[in-house]
């Protein structure tokens, strides 16, 4: 797969929390740590997310916000 976003993380889905409209899944990656990542219910569905699927994580430098304590 090639992509024009250059933040590519490889890993493996840990869990697919779905509600209503949206799925939250958590990604695990190199040295334990984990993503966590809000998408649509019909994108979990359509990408057949599932514990344990290796799934490529796409960070988009525009779509991230941080935060620090005060």
């Amino acid at each position: 797969m090639k992509m024009s976003i250059r933040n590519q993380i490889t890993g493996k889905v840990v869990s697919v929390t779905k509600g209503e409209a949206m799925a939250t899944v958590k990604v695990e990656i190199v040295g334990g740590h984990t993503l966590t990542s809000s998408i649509t219910r019909e994108s979990a569905d359509d990408l057949g997310l599932e514990p344990g699927k290796d799934v490529t994580v796409l960070v988009k430098s525009t779509d991230v916000a941080l935060g620090v304590e005060g």
